[in-house]
């Protein structure tokens, strides 16, 4: 007996995967701009003006939906976490995890996302991942294993600067996943998308900018063109666009399912290498990617987000 239209799994609606894809493949582009904006600009001056490209955007953008600005404390509260959380801790760790690894290696390691995920949506919100799901994770896991050991044997920064930026990224995931999972809280609920996040992510830049000055001075621009293209791309496309489509995404799905973006993420920032870089794939990266995309489409055909 076919089953009726409501029984269709949420993970496989068009409403799911179309921001799903379309935010996967901007954020698997993202990791080759950020290589670009290393160098004359410090990491923290970039990441700031990032969000207050990505900030002022959204603001607009609430203004145009006619969202509420009224926060009471808790309000006030839960932007400011997301901001300290992603827009802050997040993005600083990432630019500089990019200065001791290649990109593709961050791009890589940061697919363990979906763990972090997992384990405090269990925790904190009751999400227990079912069996398909368990599958899933499994396969996609070993999948980005494989990529991780070719990227560690080609780097050509040697062990030590590997291991720095390794733990560069698992701290930007861990801050991530916070992000995340608060995303999927009743009281994120409670709030207007567009005007957290524009609140978020100015937050997030004011506390860029503070950490910035403190650490290395006063702010420091590069008239590049490419540059400053890479900051638009990456405030407009990259945060004020992807931010909410993935938000959505995350609190259809659940924190679990919605981390399989960074799972195929570093497939696609490696094909975009191949291109731009003269990435050249071995049959441990090929074999690296199809499980990694076998273990999404496995993951994501579960009846059940959050079980």
């Amino acid at each position: 007996m076919l089953e009726p239209p409501s029984a269709k799994p949420q993970s496989t609606r068009l409403a799911v995967l179309i921001p799903f894809g379309i935010v996967t493949l901007i954020w698997g582009s993202t990791w080759l701009v950020i290589r670009d904006q290393l160098g004359v600009v410090p990491p923290s001056w970039s990441v700031t003006y990032r969000f207050i490209v990505a900030g002022v955007a959204m603001a607009i953008y609430a203004g145009v939906r006619r969202d509420s600005w009224r926060f009471d404390a808790r309000g006030l509260g839960f932007a400011a976490a997301i901001g300290v959380a992603q827009f802050c801790l997040n993005f600083n760790l990432v630019y500089r995890a990019e200065q001791h690894i290649t990109s593709g290696l961050v791009a890589v390691v940061f697919a363990l996302l979906l763990v972090p995920n997992a384990l405090l949506a269990r925790i904190f919100l009751g999400q227990r991942m079912g069996q398909q799901l368990v599958v899933g994770s499994a396969v996609a896991m070993a999948g980005i294993v494989l990529l991780f050991v070719h990227e560690a044997r080609v780097d050509p920064n040697g062990p030590g600067q590997a291991i720095v930026g390794v733990a560069f990224t698992l701290a930007a995931i861990l801050s991530a996943s916070t992000a995340n999972v608060l995303q999927a809280t009743p009281t994120a609920a409670r709030y207007p998308m567009a005007s957290t996040l524009a609140l978020a992510m100015l937050i997030g830049a004011a506390l860029d900018a503070a950490f910035a000055f403190a650490t290395v001075g006063p702010p420091t621009i590069e008239l590049r063109p490419v540059y400053l293209a890479g900051i638009l791309y990456l405030g407009l496309a990259a945060s004020a666009l992807a931010f909410p489509l993935y938000y959505n995404v995350l609190r259809t799905i659940g924190p679990a399912k919605a981390a399989y973006s960074s799972v195929i993420v570093p497939v696609i920032a490696m094909l975009l290498s191949t291109g731009f870089e003269g990435y050249r794939w071995s049959g441990l990266a090929i074999a690296g990617a199809a499980l990694a995309a076998a273990g999404l489409v496995i993951a994501l055909r579960a009846r059940r987000p959050d079980r």
